[in-house]
């Protein structure tokens, strides 16, 4: 990065028109609609208010979401609904990992998103169920990638790496923005640091599956908490990064500060590459989870498991010389 830049607090401003999408709207968006109404599934994708929504349901991918539509958290820049864990919230569909192995089997994906409320409300915070859904997608579709977007599981290491057990191929879990305003922008209990030991956990307990995390940009962070965030998660072993503007769904949650131009979300893509991470995607409009990113992880996943399938053959050869 060839300078270094506090990012100013800038009044309320309206959109610029690199952030002006369709509407969503076509034969696949509709039918992918249907079937996740008739099945009562949620996704991120609406909960969100996902602006790249009708171009991925367009395109026959969704990110779905577990155990309900309801959080135990309350981030102030997220649109997903809040419940109090102490008076409880529903219980989750025990037949859900089931659906949604269906729903993606319909879809005829390679390359499916599995993300999650918080259920603080449950005793394991729903790591069970979210690790029964991965088993189930897999034992239905062996050669389908899986990447999954965590909770943080209050830090819990053993629940962590319960659901890393599960074999997704990548294990995502979101740093959000820079430490500093984490109180400000994230839920009380949701901490910098912890995140960042989530993904130093999973690579400890297996080396072998991607990690990945995202920022939020937007939100007055400045270009030094960027770096520094950056270099923290390269510090976890992390593999993949993100970065997408902030985009207040609503009055009631945080506003927007500034407005990043293309220009400079490509040049935090190119000090990212620089730093080593795999794969890093950078634009207004990219989201944790983000179908360029999705096809360039399908590449390298597929060349990993090629690679090792010939190394078994190998193996296998000469055993059978022997």
């Amino acid at each position: 990065m060839s300078e270094i830049t506090k990012a100013s607090k800038k009044p309320h401003q309206p959109r610029p028109d690199w952030l002006k999408v369709r509407a969503p709207a076509g034969e696949n968006y509709v039918r992918i609609k249907n079937m996740l109404g008739e099945l009562k599934l949620a996704t991120v994708c609406e909960e969100a208010r996902c602006p790249n929504m009708g171009e991925c349901w367009s395109g026959g991918t969704a990110t779905f979401m577990l155990m309900g539509d309801v959080c135990t958290r309350g981030c102030r820049f997220c649109n997903v609904k809040t419940g109090n864990a102490k008076l409880g919230l529903p219980p989750v569909d025990p037949f859900e990992p089931e659906k949604v192995a269906y729903s993606i089997s319909q879809m005829k994906l390679h390359y499916v998103v599995i993300t999650s409320v918080d259920r603080d409300d449950m005793p394991d915070q729903g790591s069970d169920h979210f690790a029964r859904t991965v088993k189930t997608i897999k034992k239905l579709d062996p050669n389908l990638i899986v990447e999954i977007l965590t909770p943080d599981f209050r830090g819990h290491e053993n629940l962590i790496r319960h659901l890393a057990a599960a074999k997704p191929d990548v294990f995502a879990h979101n740093i959000e923005t820079v430490e500093r305003l984490t109180p400000t922008v994230r839920d009380p209990r949701a901490k910098y640091r912890q995140s960042l030991r989530v993904l130093e956990s999973v690579k400890e307990f297996d080396p072998a599956v991607y990690t990945k995390s995202s920022i939020m940009l937007g939100l007055g962070e400045t270009d030094e908490e960027i770096l520094q965030t950056l270099k923290d998660l390269r510090a976890a072993r992390c593999d993949v990064v993100t970065f997408g503007q902030y985009l207040q769904p609503t009055e009631k949650h945080l506003k927007v500060i500034e407005y990043i131009t293309p220009e400079k979300f490509s040049q935090w893509q190119k000090f990212a590459e620089n730093m080593g991470f795999l794969y890093v995607a950078s634009g207004p409009l990219v989201r944790s989870s983000y179908r360029a990113g999705e096809f360039f992880m399908k590449g390298v996943i597929e060349k990993k498991r090629q690679n090792n399938l010939n190394l078994e053959e190998y193996k296998k050869g000469i055993t059978n010389d022997n």
